[in-house]
C-alpha cells in the first residue's frame, strides 16, 4: 500500500538591486537572509553531515567531490525558522525551503509564507545597502531590491523552484520514470508560469507556456544546474534511507497562483500514490521527451500532438485526461487521502477550461493571466511581444511585494482566484504545521535557540553543556507533530529537561 505523501517546496527567488546594477548578488542575498533572521539571538547552524548532492537514485555515487559550506558562509547566509523551513543562499539567490506538509493545501500555506518571508526580508535588507549617487552634490538615493519568485532573467539565466515528495524505497526508481516523464511534459499546460521569448531565438515563439521548459536537455540525470533534466535522480532522502525516498522534481515553474501550486502538487502527489500501487497501467511513451517538453510550451493552444513511441500521437491535454482518468477511478476505489476529492475536482476544472479555451482560465492558471494582461497592451498600444515594456510585466508579475508586485495586485481587486486566507498565511511565517516533523524542529527552534547547536531535516543537535552534543533523530516525516509532542515541550523549559523526557 502507497506510503503518505508529505510534501515541501524549494524556490529560489531572482535578485537585483535597483540602481546599483553592479551590486554582488550574493552579497544581495546574504543580506536577505540575515535582515530576516537577525533577531540578537543564537542561530543554529544547517547540518550538513547527511547531504550528499552527489549519490544518484540509479544506484551509484557520481564522481566529483562534495565539500560543506566553510563555517562562515554557514553563519552568514543560512537560517532555520521557527515555522520549519529553510532560508538560506543558493547560486546567488535568496532560497526559501519550506517544511514538510502533509497535503497540498498546507504546501500552499507555507509556500506563500515564502513570499511574505522575502517582502519583510528584502525591505529590511534594503537599508543595509549603500545608496546609488545621482552626481556632484546630490544626495544618495536610497537603494531599493527586487526579489521576484520567477525563474528566468530573460538574458539566458535560469533559477530553480523544485518540488519534494516523500515516496516508498521499495518502488524501482525505473517505475517513477517511465510514469512521470510523460506526465511531467504535459504537466505544465496547466502550472505553467509564462514568459516572454524563448531559448532557441524562434521567431514564430514570442510568449510561451513555461519559464523552465527550455532549459531541460536531458530525459534522466543528476543535475540540477546544467543539461537539466526531466526527472532527477539525486538521492537524498533527508529520512530514514531504508524506507523513504524523496523525489526531488526540478521541472515546475514557481507559481504566483494559489490553484497552481496546489494543483501542481497535489496531482503529483496522486500519480506517486497510484504508481506505488501499481494502479496506472502502462504509460504512453513519448517519442522524443525533450523535444515534446519545449513544444508543449511553445504551444498556447494546448492542441499541437506529441509523437509517442509506438506511432501514434497524443495532445499533452489527452495525456493529461489519461492520467485525471485513471486518479478518478483510484479515489473512487482505493483508501485515497481526504484531499484527494477536491484536488480531483481543481484538475478536471483546469483541464476542461483548457479544452474549451485557456484564456477562459484568466485569474486562475499563471500563463494565461499574464498572457491576457500583455496581449491587451498588445493591442491597445501596438507593443511588439519583444517590447522592454512587456519584459518589465513579466517580471513584474512576480514582485513579491503586495502593494507593487502586479499578481498580488490583481489578488488584492479581486481578479485573481485564492485559495488559502491571508491569516493561515501570516501564521504559516511564524508558525510550523503541525501534523509533521517539523513541528517539533520550529517549535525547539523558537523555543531552545540557545541550546539548538545545528539542524537539519532530519535531526536536531542540542548543545546543553556536556562533553558531547545531543542529537535528537527525525526520520519520519510524518512524525513528531503536535500530536505526540506537543504537549512534552511546553512542559519542558530547557532542552535538557526535553532530552530527559526523550530519553523516558
Amino acid at each position: 500500500m502507497a506510503i503518505p505523501k508529505h510534501l515541501g517546496t524549494e524556490t529560489e527567488y531572482g535578485i537585483s538591486v535597483i540602481g546599483r546594477p553592479d551590486f554582488n548578488p550574493v552579497l544581495a542575498s546574504s543580506l536577505v537572509v540575515n535582515a530576516y533572521a537577525s533577531d540578537g539571538r543564537p542561530r543554529a547552524r544547517w547540518d550538513y553531515e547527511e547531504e550528499n548532492p552527489l549519490r544518484d537514485a540509479r544506484g551509484f555515487t557520481s564522481p566529483g567531490t562534495h565539500e560543506p559550506p566553510p563555517e562562515d558562509d554557514i553563519g552568514l547566509a543560512n537560517s532555520i525558522l521557527p515555522n520549519g523551513a529553510r532560508f538560506y543562499v543558493d547560486h546567488a539567490h535568496p532560497e526559501y525551503s519550506s517544511p514538510e506538509t502533509s497535503n497540498p493545501r498546507d504546501v500552499v500555506i507555507w509556500d506563500k509564507a515564502g513570499e511574505r518571508i522575502l517582502e519583510v526580508a528584502s525591505a529590511r535588507a534594503a537599508a543595509l545597502v549603500p545608496g546609488s549617487n545621482l552626481g556632484p552634490g546630490e544626495p544618495p538615493r536610497p537603494a531599493r531590491i527586487l526579489v521576484t519568485k520567477n525563474n528566468t532573467d530573460g538574458k539566458g539565466a535560469a533559477y530553480g523552484m523544485h518540488e519534494n515528495y516523500i515516496v516508498d524505497r521499495a518502488l524501482p526508481f525505473g517505475e517513477l520514470v517511465r510514469h512521470l516523464i510523460p506526465f511531467f511534459v504535459s504537466r505544465q499546460v496547466m502550472v505553467g508560469a509564462g514568459r516572454i521569448g524563448n531559448e532557441f531565438d524562434l521567431d514564430d515563439v514570442p510568449y510561451q507556456i513555461s519559464q523552465r521548459a527550455d532549459f531541460f536537455e536531458v530525459e534522466v540525470g543528476l543535475e540540477t544546474t546544467l543539461k537539466r533534466p526531466i526527472v532527477n535522480t539525486r538521492d537524498e532522502p533527508h529520512a530514514d534511507p531504508d524506507r523513504f525516498r524523496r523525489l526531488h522534481v526540478i521541472i515546475g515553474d514557481a507559481n504566483m497562483s494559489e490553484v497552481c501550486t496546489y494543483l501542481k502538487l497535489g496531482s503529483t502527489a496522486l500519480v506517486l500514490l497510484m504508481v506505488e500501487d501499481g494502479e496506472l497501467p502502462e504509460p504512453p511513451t513519448l517519442a522524443q521527451p525533450v523535444k515534446a517538453l519545449h513544444a508543449v510550451s511553445h504551444d498556447l493552444t494546448c492542441r499541437k500532438p506529441v509523437m509517442l513511441k509506438d506511432g501514434r500521437s497524443m495532445t499533452p491535454l489527452a495525456l493529461q485526461w489519461h492520467y485525471l482518468e485513471h486518479a478518478k477511478r483510484y479515489c473512487k476505489e482505493r483508501e485515497a487521502p481526504d484531499w484527494g476529492p477536491d484536488i480531483l475536482g481543481v484538475w478536471e476544472r483546469v483541464l476542461g477550461g483548457l479544452e474549451e479555451d485557456p484564456m477562459t482560465l484568466n485569474g486562475v492558471v499563471d500563463w494565461v493571466t499574464k498572457y491576457r494582461l500583455m496581449q491587451r497592451y498588445v493591442e491597445r498600444d501596438g507593443l511588439a511581444w519583444s517590447a522592454d515594456k512587456l519584459k518589465l510585466i513579466d517580471v513584474q508579475y512576480h514582485d513579491v511585494r503586495q502593494d507593487k508586485g502586479i499578481y498580488n495586485r490583481m489578488v488584492a481587486d479581486g481578479r485573481c482566484e485564492r485559495l488559502v486566507a491571508e491569516s493561515d498565511v501570516r501564521h504559516a511565517m511564524t508558525n510550523p504545521p503541525r501534523d509533521t516533523r517539523a513541528y517539533f524542529r520550529g517549535r525547539c527552534l523558537e523555543k531552545y535557540r540557545e541550546s539548538v547547536a545545528a539542524a537539519g531535516w532530519d535531526s536536531i543537535i542540542f548543545d546543553i553543556g556536556r562533553d558531547t552534543l545531543q542529537r535528537v533523530p527525525m526520520m519520519d516525516p510524518g512524525r513528531g507533530g503536535a500530536d505526540t509532542t506537543e504537549a512534552l515541550i511546553d512542559r519542558c523549559d530547557t532542552a535538557a529537561d526535553l532530552l530527559e523526557a526523550l530519553q523516558h
